[in-house]
């Protein structure tokens, strides 16, 4: 089984290392001062929470060309990233791969075996021009929701700080082939890839707190702790995902827990500094269009209202444009 990581920075880089470990046959791709990193001197992981700290040698390129068709593209970009890089991306492509989409947000396939009447409806601000769906095409594509947390903290090294579960699913929610090979690959590297028949729900469950936090963070620099718990900024998230809640039930999802209590578990991480945050911070495009443009425009085709979410991307968007980061 072949499996390609295209995007190998924190968390594609953490696969990557745990793939090689457990001696799959696996290749990255990288760029810049990172993948020079990793050629002379391999990928190092350091793994926070059981204080190992390893080395291994990958198969690492920025051109997908030297690697050859795969079985497997694993997609770890930021959502915005894909659609310029689907043409680099025909190299890694055969008759039989599958393409992994383990990026953020409402993912480009969304509506591709839904059902319904909404069955293919294409999402422009995650897939502008139908890059993926027409490049890749829609039947090529596993779902995957990423849970953990990683960081590169030097060009060649990434340190692993929580979690370890990339939950898989079909578009139409069947147990095929092609997804349990997956998991029991991700397995064998100490992985945890569940299958799941209702992925959508997942991908809702964790966008809910990537809409919500991650640009008000953005706007006012709080860490989660305290946007989670200052009452005014509370009621702004809370609004944003009563809203999103509309819309994904409208979908048919179902949500596990309630609003509050998926607000409290984003206070109980504690002093985290949002990933739009630290874009923001390091001068690195922001994720605003895939965690929540997409959603607006959801609501657009849902024909559900969306005020707090079109106040907060407004402004989010205009904060990113005048740093030059959108």
């Amino acid at each position: 089984m072949k499996i390609c990581v295209f995007g190998a920075g924190a968390i594609g880089g953490y696969m990557g290392a745990k793939l090689a470990q457990a001696g799959a046959e696996v290749s990255l791709v990288a760029r810049g001062p990172h993948l020079a990193a990793m050629k002379a001197n391999g990928l190092r992981l350091i793994e926070e929470e059981t204080g190992t700290d390893t080395t291994v040698s990958v198969t690492a390129s920025d051109n997908a060309a030297d690697l050859g068709p795969q079985d497997y593209v694993i997609v770890t970009l930021k959502a915005h990233s894909v659609p310029p890089v689907v043409d680099k991306m025909q190299p890694l492509i055969g008759e039989n791969t599958t393409i992994v989409s383990g990026v953020n947000g409402v993912p480009w396939w969304y509506f591709h075996k839904i059902g319904g009447p909404l069955e293919g409806t294409r999402l422009a601000s995650v897939d502008p021009g139908d890059a993926q769906w027409n490049g890749f095409g829609p039947d090529r594509v596993l779902g995957c929701v990423v849970y953990p947390a990683a960081e590169v903290i030097e060009p060649g090294v990434v340190k692993h700080i929580e979690g370890n579960r990339f939950s898989l699913g079909e578009p139409d929610g069947s147990k095929s082939d092609r997804a349990m090979a997956l998991s029991k690959a991700l397995s064998a590297a100490g992985l945890k890839a569940p299958v799941r028949p209702k992925l959508r729900d997942e991908i809702w469950v964790k966008l809910w707190g990537n809409l919500s936090f991650n640009p008000i963070s953005a706007l006012t620099h709080a860490t989660l702790d305290v946007l989670c718990t200052d009452p005014g900024t509370r009621i702004v998230a809370r609004n944003m995902m009563v809203e999103a809640q509309e819309i994904a039930e409208k979908l048919g999802v179902k949500f596990p827990i309630d609003v509050d209590r998926r607000i409290d578990g984003g206070a109980a991480v504690g002093a985290h500094r949002t990933s739009m945050l630290q874009d923001l911070d390091m001068g690195r495009p922001m994720e605003i269009d895939a965690l929540v443009g997409s959603v607006q425009e959801l609501g657009r085709v849902t024909e559900t209202p969306t005020p707090t979410i079109d106040t907060v991307l407004a402004l989010v968007q205009l904060r990113a444009r005048t740093a030059g980061l959108y």
